[in-house]
């Protein structure tokens, strides 16, 4: 490693590391796990990624949304199970299943969550961990993971002027931060703060009456295997599962959006390799769940990180902070803590994804706002099923009707264009139609509907045609059920009196088609271009043998 980089790599460590140490702290407490755990989690794992992970500055560790999530998973465990217990085991699942899509080389999960499921989801997780963290720093004996929850136990608990004093404070101090403008000191302000509130409490008579984070244990790696109870892991399967699809999708945009602005080539299954050891590893040493966090990712890129030692760099600082707080963390108010979480989290929050969303597309715009009130009103995993289910159904009710065109020749040129958008000339002999999709299983079904509809309005508008010439240049696929769909469109044609005709053809579909004999076979004339296949006329011309034989041309 040359020396720039070293030095660069060792600045961004310490500077991650920074930020690194409050989150962990607060984002096992929101877990409901203690504080010590996200300091593990922050050790180790981020040692196992960078040895297998393939981008230099995904800022692993715990997250927001996974501690919401890990949180929702161990309400459920029996009293008998401690919490701390049941993360091992989530962490031990969730690296298992991430390693097991590694080996299948199932990286394309990612795309089962669309940007706006996903985006509703972790704006939706964002208000429901801002409102979890209100009680706490209202120093309220309320608690819940939805709001109706929440709001159902809050009226039944009060609320202590000191807690909510401390907790005041603290946001409005990291709000000042955050508006003075410097990138350094709203860096800097959580680690300030907690330090300068661990020093009140214990030095002052501030801190009593304020629930506190307790004493802890030596913070030394409690390394060993979670408990292998069958029962306790089979309970906890269904919430590792989503656990796991959202440290992956949520990771990978992370990484894959910095990989495009430093120029860098990101490798998903290396990604899914490192996520798994990371999480493997977290079961392993007293850790929880960990994913990519966009706030340290961006921190590491601005830093000027270039490599995944700044990763190992950032695990070292850690095991200093390990050695160093174990005593003073004993007197950091809680409200302190819930108060970084809350101004850490609601500064990434907006409406305008919303209203962008429903401008450019409203039933987008419909499942990111479902799948929001869905975390707020029932629970994480509930959400995240609703923005796969519906992440698919509308892909497939995108695609269930191919989008096909009819065209006609700009005058003067030989560009062909949709007749309801440019003033175009049609020859009444032959309907040009372009298809804009691959036909697959999807959409297959409908091609013959689709076009049979424009020879009609063709019919009514310039004249009788005796051919219909398909434009296929933006096919890239023909599956078999588009092929029978081909089929079928062949067989209503000839009921009609048409003959079909294809032009522009790519190479690749082409062979298939070659295969198994099929131009020949229902006598379907080719055309290197639209504009030659217009100018047939009435007679269409059979494709020549060196046409069919140079694939690569087409």
């Amino acid at each position: 490693m040359k020396p720039a980089t070293w030095r660069a790599d060792l600045v961004a460590g310490a500077v991650v590391a920074v930020l690194l140490i409050p989150q962990s702290l607060a984002y096992a407490m929101l877990a409901g796990l203690p504080a010590q755990v996200g300091l593990y989690a922050s050790l180790l794992p981020l040692l196992a990624y960078a040895a297998l992970g393939s981008s230099p500055v995904l800022g692993l560790g715990p997250v927001a949304v996974l501690a919401l999530m890990i949180a929702q998973a161990l309400a459920g465990l029996p009293a008998s199970v401690g919490a701390e217990a049941g993360a091992l085991v989530l962490a031990a699942e969730v690296g298992l299943l991430l390693a097991a899509a590694a080996l299948l080389r199932l990286d394309a999960l990612a795309s089962l969550l669309s940007v706006p499921a996903l985006r509703g989801f972790e704006n939706g997780a964002t208000l429901m961990i801002a409102a979890s963290q209100l009680p706490v720093l209202l120093g309220s004996a309320a608690a819940g993971f939805t709001l109706p929850d929440l709001a159902a136990s809050a009226l039944h608990g009060g609320w202590g002027l000191r807690s909510a004093a401390w907790g005041a404070a603290a946001v409005a101090l990291l709000l000042l931060a955050r508006r003075a403008g410097s990138r350094l000191l709203m860096r800097l302000a959580p680690l300030a703060l907690l330090v300068a509130a661990m020093a009140l409490s214990a030095l002052t008579p501030a801190g009593r009456g304020v629930a506190q984070v307790g004493a802890l244990p030596a913070l030394s790696l409690p390394l060993g295997l979670p408990p292998l109870q069958g029962a306790l892991w089979w309970q906890l399967l269904p919430s590792a599962a989503l656990v796991a699809l959202m440290a992956f999708v949520s990771s990978l945009a992370v990484s894959e959006s910095l990989a495009q602005r430093r120029g860098e080539k990101l490798l998903p299954a290396a990604e899914l390799r490192g996520l798994a050891a990371a999480n493997l590893v977290a079961s392993l040493t007293g850790g929880m769940p960990v994913a990519g966090s966009f706030s340290r990712s961006i921190l590491l890129h601005e830093a000027g990180a270039h490599s995944r030692w700044a990763l190992v760099f950032v695990a070292v600082f850690m095991a200093l902070a390990m050695a160093l707080l174990a005593g003073p963390l004993a007197h950091l108010p809680k409200p302190v803590l819930a108060a970084t979480i809350v101004v850490a989290v609601l500064g990434g929050f907006s409406l305008q994804p919303y209203r962008e969303a429903w401008r450019y597309a409203p039933a987008e715009g419909l499942l990111m706002a479902a799948v929001s009130v869905t975390v707020l009103a029932w629970s994480v995993g509930a959400a995240l099923a609703l923005g796969v289910a519906g992440s698919v159904a509308l892909l497939i009710q995108r695609t269930a009707r191919p989008h096909v065109a009819r065209i006609g020749r700009v005058p003067g040129t030989h560009h062909f264009r949709n007749v309801e958008r440019f003033a175009v000339e049609c020859r009444p002999e032959v309907v040009g139609l372009r298809i804009d999709e691959s036909l697959v299983f999807t959409n297959a079904r409908g091609l013959a509907d689709v076009v049979l509809a424009h020879v009609r309005e063709h019919r009514a508008q310039v004249g009788a045609p005796q051919r219909v010439l398909l434009l296929m240049a933006p096919v890239n696929h023909i599956d078999v059920s588009g092929l029978v769909a081909l089929q079928e469109l062949h067989a209503a044609l000839a009921a009609e009196g048409l003959r079909l005709e294809f032009s522009e053809v790519k190479g690749p579909v082409l062979d298939r088609l070659r295969a198994v004999g099929w131009l020949e076979r229902h006598d379907v004339s080719l055309y290197l271009s639209h504009h030659e296949g217009i100018q047939a006329g009435e007679q269409a011309l059979r494709p020549s043998q060196a046409d069919l034989d140079a694939p690569g041309q087409l």
